[in-house]
């Protein structure tokens, strides 16, 4: 028994071990595919042998790099951009891709023109009235009338208050009393030297006598005179009882009522001139000198009021004497007619004045400017259709316009796209009749028959049974690969 348990011991041994050299024959013939692809193909090659299909397995003994008959091989190389393809991949496909790597930029252009640029300063002022003047009473005394309501427009020396007066009434009457006496007298005495000197003509009285009467009416004619300056002094007393408009123009708060008790200190009223009125604006000290050269000429200042969107017109007249050197300005004043009362002081309005005119400029966008490190530059665009940066210089910005020095009259600038745009390199005019991209985005596709027939792989074309090229298939199954 045990000799025969032996016996059976080695014949399945060696039938192991010839089973293993089987295996390592067949797996030396055929080397199975690496990764998931392999064992797609070996799923995919099982089912066609079970529907009896030909694989593609290329025949044994064929060249590894070569496929079948009608086959082309488009696999991309590992690691390489998007647009590289395997070598030995269609022409077709590599001509797309070149043609796909990059393109004329689509860009929008704008024409250069030669303007009269005229320079305005837009800065914020404020409306000022030309005058305006606070009334005060120049002697303590009580109010006796009221002659004017708030917001009143007054005219010049119109009446607007009275005050108590009767005690420089009697001041008044006093004077002019003294002055007449001292004139009655001053006349006895003119009288008293005609006598004398008819009496010193005769010899019946000495000179001495003659010359003290002439004495005496000089004295009484300085009298008099002393006399008149003491009336006019106590009607101008009387005069400040009634207050006047000094100016025309409009009335403020009136705080003070008959009765109350007015001192020099105390303000009754105020009066505002509104027409004309002014406006008060900075200008920067960069534009002094235009600033008082368009002063000299009279130059145009607009207004530009809150809501309201035809801005006044007014004329510049003033300038100060001295530049403010915490903010680098300079005070300027232009005056305007305000008859209907739109300006009102205090006011907050945009003030713009024209300082002076740029003439024959060349003006294009704005949003064609590139800025760079050492100053601006276009793109500007050929009969060609090819970008060439140049540089510019920037002389005056307004709006969405500047004026630039470097190009003419005509030269064709990107405004739009020329963040794509390279130096040299071909553009596209978006909405252009040349535009000759429309093939260039078109060559970068395959055509829809085309690409279904590469797509399509063998479906149409030889088998890859593993047969030579021109064989129309075979029944024949490949060889069998036996799992490890």
């Amino acid at each position: 028994m045990n000799s025969l348990f032996s016996v059976r011991r080695v014949a399945a041994c060696l039938l192991f071990a010839w089973g293993a050299c089987l295996c390592a024959g067949v797996w030396a013939q055929a080397p199975l595919p690496s990764g998931d692809g392999g064992a797609r193909a070996a799923r995919g090659e099982g089912a066609d042998k079970a529907r009896g299909a030909p694989t593609d397995k290329p025949r044994a003994g064929a060249p590894a790099d070569k496929a079948a008959s009608g086959a082309t091989v488009d696999r991309a190389v590992p690691g390489a951009p998007p647009d590289k393809v395997a070598p030995g991949a269609p022409a077709d496909r590599v001509g797309a891709a070149a043609r796909g790597a990059g393109g004329p930029a689509l860009v929008t252009l704008a024409t250069a023109t030669r303007e009269n640029v005229p320079v305005t300063v837009r800065v914020s002022g404020s409306v000022v009235p030309i005058s305006s003047v606070e009334l005060r009473a120049q002697v303590t005394n009580t109010v006796r009338e009221v002659l004017v309501k708030e917001g009143q427009f007054v005219k010049a020396g119109q009446v607007l208050f009275k005050l108590d007066d009767r005690a420089d009434q009697a001041n008044l009457a006093k004077a002019r009393a003294q002055q007449q006496r001292d004139e009655a007298t001053m006349a006895d005495a003119e009288r008293q030297v005609k006598r004398s000197q008819e009496l010193l003509a005769q010899n019946f009285i000495a000179r001495s006598a003659a010359d003290a009467t002439l004495s005496q009416l000089e004295a009484q004619r300085a009298a008099v005179a002393s006399d008149k300056a003491s009336v006019q002094g106590a009607q101008v007393a009387v005069s400040y009882a009634t207050l006047r408009a000094p100016i025309s123009g409009r009335v403020g708060g009136v705080n003070i009522f008959p009765g109350s008790l007015v001192q020099p200190s105390t303000v009754l009223l105020t009066v505002t001139q509104l027409d004309p009125i002014a406006v008060s604006f900075p200008v920067p000290e960069g534009q002094l000198q235009y600033l008082l050269a368009a002063a000299r000429q009279g130059s145009k200042v607009e207004a530009l009021l809150p809501g309201r969107v035809e801005p006044l017109a007014g004329k510049l007249g003033f300038v100060d004497s001295t530049v403010d050197p915490a903010l680098g300005t300079v005070r300027a004043k232009a005056t305007f007619a305000n008859a209907d009362q739109v300006l009102w002081p205090g006011q907050f309005v945009e003030a713009r004045v024209t300082v002076r005119s740029i003439a024959d400029a060349i003006v294009v966008p704005a949003t064609a400017l590139t800025m760079l490190p050492d100053g601006a530059s276009v793109y500007v665009v050929d009969a060609e259709r090819q970008a060439t940066p140049r540089k510019v210089k920037v002389v005056h910005t307004f709006g969405t316009q500047v004026a630039v020095q470097g190009l003419q009259p005509g030269d064709q600038v990107v405004v739009e796209g020329k963040q794509n745009v390279r130096p040299g390199a071909k553009v596209r005019v978006e909405g252009g009749a040349g535009d000759s991209g429309a093939g260039q985005r078109g060559a970068g596709r395959p055509e829809g028959r085309e690409g279904g027939a590469r797509s399509g792989g063998g479906g149409g074309g030889a088998p890859t049974d593993g047969g030579k090229p021109g064989d129309k298939g075979s029944d024949k199954p490949a060889a069998a690969r036996v799992p490890a």
